[in-house]
């Protein structure tokens, strides 16, 4: 199906003696968040320890490679590769060897000068190993001439560009850094006396720590023998949370901004009930993500929310495909129709987003097919009509049905009966608080793939005109 893909998930846990142990149960609860490969890091305080393999979290690990992560201080990360190669060599955390002994690093996001500063390693001299924009942070801490790591680190982020929540592993010590603009979202949290760092708050629930606080924008911290320190070196900029996260990455009993998202999601579908009704006997969601705001846009209208659609949480990385065609077989293997709920109902479906609009034609021919009077076709989101750059897997906006089509014509395309996308200043209202905003009352979420106001240059576009690697 097509939905959008966010690149991984970090983690971080410092001095705990089951370090390896909770790293993994972290990364299990962010496989959301990347499905291609899985990777821990730990240290004994002399030396790190790696096991990163392709494959789900459950896939790569056992007790015999847990038990081989030595020490009490890990890191950890999943990952989900675009048009980067999908291999071990891309692997994360990434590990390296330099000057001042080893260094780990996982990152979640994309930095939008890249493939120039690569450009300006290789011609200094650098090697690189991998694809991933990853290694070209790795190589900048390597090169620089400051004394410290802390130092060498704020020295490497300050050239780079784009969207970074990244964890670094030292024998000595984890760092954890995020963005000035704040785009991919990174937490701090503490079990027992052990600080722990991650992509989403619902990786601290199934450990048991407690979330403390989201890591700001701009900020690194720095976690050793010592304790914690907060350090914010980075320019100032207005805060750009990534509106999708709230819409469809993250998981519904995370936190964002202090909110709930399955409240948000919740509201979404409210504030899409109030712009875009529809005159209809049941609502029914694309599973999973479309389900709390279908739930919201019924609980508005007074309309019944009913399961119209089972998915199948089972389907592996690769199918077999009957050699006698199926009609919209893809979409079946993961979704089917109740055909009892759905026969001779006008029925609203309720999903998050249309990308290129194929698989919501399947979604509505399936739903004809099963007897429905009508098909309403309503997205939690705004009209998607621009690629973006920081650190999420979508087309090239040429790609996009939104950025040539109109409304109607989208309708039209994917046969539904009605189309209504909930608006800019809906999904605002729905994920915002007055925190939330600016002194003019803007609201600090990025929209770029709404509107093609970028927060950040995309530098790399001037090196190439397909779209980056976005490791």
């Amino acid at each position: 199906m097509a939905k959008l893909r966010e690149e991984c998930g970090v983690f971080g846990i410092y001095d705990h003696p089951e370090a390896a142990n909770f790293t993994y149960l972290g990364l299990y609860s962010l496989q959301h968040r990347g499905q291609e490969s899985a990777g821990i890091v730990s240290t004994d305080g002399e030396k790190l320890y790696s096991h990163r393999k392709m494959g789900l979290v459950t896939e790569v690990f056992d007790g015999e490679s847990i038990s081989s992560l030595q020490g009490t201080t890990a890191i950890g990360h999943v990952r989900y590769s675009t048009t980067g190669s999908s291999n071990n060599k891309n692997t994360q955390p990434l590990i390296m060897n330099y000057e001042k002994g080893e260094l780990a690093v996982g990152h979640n996001g994309n930095l939008t000068n890249a493939k120039a500063l690569r450009h300006r390693l290789e011609k200094e001299g650098s090697i690189f190993q991998s694809t991933t924009d990853t290694e070209v942070i790795v190589h900048l801490i390597a090169r620089s001439k400051e004394k410290t790591f802390l130092k060498r680190t704020i020295e490497a982020l300050t050239q780079c560009r784009g969207a970074y929540s990244l964890v670094f592993l030292t024998p000595k010590g984890l760092v954890a850094a995020r963005d000035p603009h704040g785009f991919r979202p990174l937490v701090l949290g503490k079990i027992d006396n052990s600080y722990v760092v991650a992509s989403e708050t619902c990786a601290f629930e199934l450990i048991g720590a407690n979330h403390i606080r989201e890591i700001e924008p701009g900020e690194i911290v720095f976690i050793n023998e010592n304790g914690i320190k907060s350090f914010k070196p980075l320019p100032k900029k207005q805060h750009k949370y990534c509106v999708f996260e709230n819409i469809y990455f993250s998981r519904p009993d995370s936190f964002l901004q202090g909110r709930n998202i399955y409240q948000m999601r919740k509201n979404m579908g409210k504030q899409l009930a109030i712009e875009s009704p529809a005159d209809a006997d049941i609502v029914v969601a694309v599973p999973d993500s479309g389900t709390p705001a279908a739930m919201g846009y019924a609980e508005q209208l007074g309309i019944p929310f009913e399961t119209g659609f089972l998915r199948s949480h089972y389907i592996g990385r690769t199918f077999i495909e009957p050699q006698q065609s199926i009609r919209n077989f893809g979409v079946k293997l993961k979704l089917s129709v109740i055909k009892e709920v759905i026969d001779g109902k006008k029925v609203v479906v309720v999903d998050d987003s249309i990308v290129r609009g194929t698989t919501s034609r399947k979604i509505v021919k399936m739903i004809r097919d099963a007897g429905a009077k009508e098909v309403h076709m309503r997205i939690s989101s705004p009209p998607m009509k621009f690629s973006c750059y920081y650190g999420i897997d979508t087309p090239l906006k040429e790609e996009l049905i939104a950025h040539s089509l109109e409304v109607e014509k989208i309708k039209d395309y994917i046969t539904s009966d009605s189309l209504g996308y909930l608006s800019k200043e809906g999904i605002t209202k729905a994920v915002t608080t007055n925190g939330d905003k600016t002194s003019n009352g803007k609201a600090n979420y990025c929209f770029a793939c709404f509107d093609g106001n970028y927060p950040v240059e995309i530098t790399d576009e001037k090196v190439s005109h397909q779209q980056m690697d976005l490791f």
